[in-house]
């Protein structure tokens, strides 16, 4: 859509320095920008771009705005205003309601008549669409499934039976939500499945990324907490339950019964054992192995850093004599201690 940047101020609430009545159409990149563009500034280290860029306007700091030479929005948290102004300036689509000719629709289904279900969907018996939902192309929707207000689920996804998702949720291709989760018990040599009988619930304001599963509850439910953000390809073990407004990057496991707080984020790649309790505001930084609780919020990291190659065989080398070491160390101390002791000088 096209708007003038004083407009856009308003309806952002931050003020305007320079020429408000600027047209603009769309966000771009600092060094891709054209006359009708909005960019931002995030990071400082980009600066130098400010002085070439052909932007329309740009959202910065009342720190940088003397830096730049176009129109500026003035913001504390430009990333946070950007992300705003590109909602206005790409809205969404509206949904169109109905039911596509080719989706399949159990007669016993309620669908809301604002709702829309895509080509080749399935909507099972006893499921619920709510107002405004977007069901994309491909997308199957199981027994005595409910879909909240608003929610959007964009292409081939697959809620499960009674699973619950909440208003203003989104789904991306791939998500697959309320599956049985990964429970068994041995017999002998072999394996007997347990039978799953939760439910998968989401709360409001919910993202899931493509192909990332969310697994039912085998006995309760799993619950994933209002706000929360899920990357692509990551894996929720069965009763799972993770606390409001928590963010989790991709490729990251969380294994069963494990419970998540509130505001916490979790960097790509974590792997995490089960029946853990991570308290509110814990941050685990890029592939931490997570084998135990942390209660108390902090920043928490395990992966190794990378470092020349040369450097890591060598320190691999030294791993295996750790022990080795350790013991000889502790040797050493105790020696030390007895001289101390044998000469006078182990204190009062």
């Amino acid at each position: 859509m096209e708007i003038s940047l004083k407009e856009l101020a308003a309806r952002l609430g931050v003020p305007v320095r320079g020429d408000g009545d600027v047209r603009l159409v769309r966000v771009a990149r600092l060094t891709d920008a054209t006359a009708d563009s909005l960019s931002f500034l995030g990071d400082r280290k980009y600066r130098r771009h400010l002085a070439e860029t052909r932007a329309g306007a740009v959202i910065l700091t009342e720190a940088d705005a003397e830096h730049a030479a176009v129109p500026v929005l003035i913001s504390d948290n430009p990333y946070l205003t950007y992300a705003r102004a590109a909602r206005i300036l790409h809205p969404r689509d509206p949904v169109v309601a109905g039911v596509h000719p080719s989706a399949v629709v159990d007669p016993a289904a309620r669908i809301d008549p604002s709702a829309w279900v895509g080509p080749l969907s399935v909507v099972e018996a006893e499921a619920e669409i709510g107002p405004g939902v977007f069901v994309g192309p491909s997308c199957v929707i199981g027994r005595g499934v409910r879909i909240g207000a608003e929610s959007r689920l964009v292409a081939r996804v697959t809620l499960c039976e009674g699973t619950v998702v909440g208003a203003r949720a989104l789904l991306h291709p791939g998500a697959v939500i309320g599956r049985e989760g990964f429970g068994f018990a041995k017999d002998g040599e072999r394996w007997e499945r347990i039978p799953q009988i939760g439910r998968a619930v989401l709360g409001d304001d919910v993202e899931v990324g493509a192909n990332t599963s969310v697994d039912r509850g085998a006995i309760g439910d799993t619950r994933i907490g209002d706000g929360v953000k899920l990357d692509n390809h990551i894996q929720i073990g069965h009763n799972v339950e993770i606390g409001d407004n928590t963010a989790i990057a991709a490729n990251t496991g969380i294994s069963g019964s494990t419970r998540i707080g509130r505001n916490c984020t979790i960097a790509g790649a974590v792997g995490m054992a089960g029946h853990l309790e991570i308290g509110d505001n814990v941050h685990f930084t890029g592939m931490a192995m997570v084998t135990r609780s942390f209660p108390e919020p902090g920043l928490y990291s395990s992966g190794v850093p990378a470092m020349p190659s040369a450097d890591w065989r060598r320190n691999v080398a030294r791993f295996r004599h750790l022990d080795e070491l350790t013991r000889r160390i502790k040797q050493l101390e105790t020696h030390i201690e007895t001289m101390k002791q044998t000469t006078g000088q182990g204190g009062c």
